[in-house]
């Protein structure tokens, strides 16, 4: 039987933070949600990079989100699967984090360093000392430094992305999913500890 995704999540992110395997990561937060093939989605990453004609910053922001269609779902923003990286592999669409990720993963495979960026609007990328924003299709924030911004990493990525399910859940009143989420949000170093104890309220069947 293979790992359970709530406990291979946990164990990934606990190793040293440059270590952890994003892709696999943003794919066990959906396989938590519903049957995901994660080795299956991480040969669909490694096929969009090997398609991608240039492996630059600009070349990969035209293949994503010019020739293959990714953008970001701007009607429908607070939809759950806007979260779940397999959903925007399949539809082409996403939220700022995860189209950032899918950025950064398929630019890592052509040998192009792609950092995230902790942005408090939304989340966005630096490649090649420029900032980007994924949601609006690679285009240059041009008034953010790109010496000064607050770079993260897997870890700051993966909390943001599940902090974004436990708002949408809140507001969604649903608590099965939100329970869920909570279980991969504090497995995550870092993050506060009212996330584990929220988590224990619901647990225990406490509102």
């Amino acid at each position: 039987m293979s790992e359970n995704p709530v406990a291979r999540f946990s164990r990934l992110v606990m190793t040293q933070e440059d270590q952890v395997p994003l892709d696999e990561a943003a794919l066990l937060i959906a396989a938590s949600d519903h049957a995901v093939d994660v080795p299956a989605r991480l040969a669909q990453l490694d096929a969009l990079a090997a398609a991608a004609p240039d492996g630059t910053a600009e070349g990969l922001c035209r293949y994503l989100f010019v020739a293959e269609g990714f953008g970001g779902n701007a009607e429908d923003y607070y939809e759950p699967a806007n979260s779940h990286l397999d959903v925007v592999l399949d539809r082409r669409l996403g939220i700022p984090i995860t189209l950032a990720v899918l950025l950064m993963e398929v630019g890592r495979r052509r040998g192009l360093v792609v950092e995230g960026v902790n942005a408090p609007g939304h989340f966005l990328v630096r490649a090649e000392g420029r900032v980007l924003d994924p949601f609006a299709g690679g285009r240059e924030v041009p008034d953010l430094d790109p010496a000064s911004v607050p770079v993260a990493g897997p870890h700051v990525i993966l909390a943001r992305m599940l902090a974004n399910l436990k708002a949408v859940h809140i507001q969604r009143g649903d608590v099965t999913s939100l329970r869920q989420v909570l279980r991969l949000r504090v497995a995550v170093p870092g993050v506060p500890e009212a996330d584990r104890s929220e988590l224990h309220r619901l647990e225990a069947g406490l509102n």
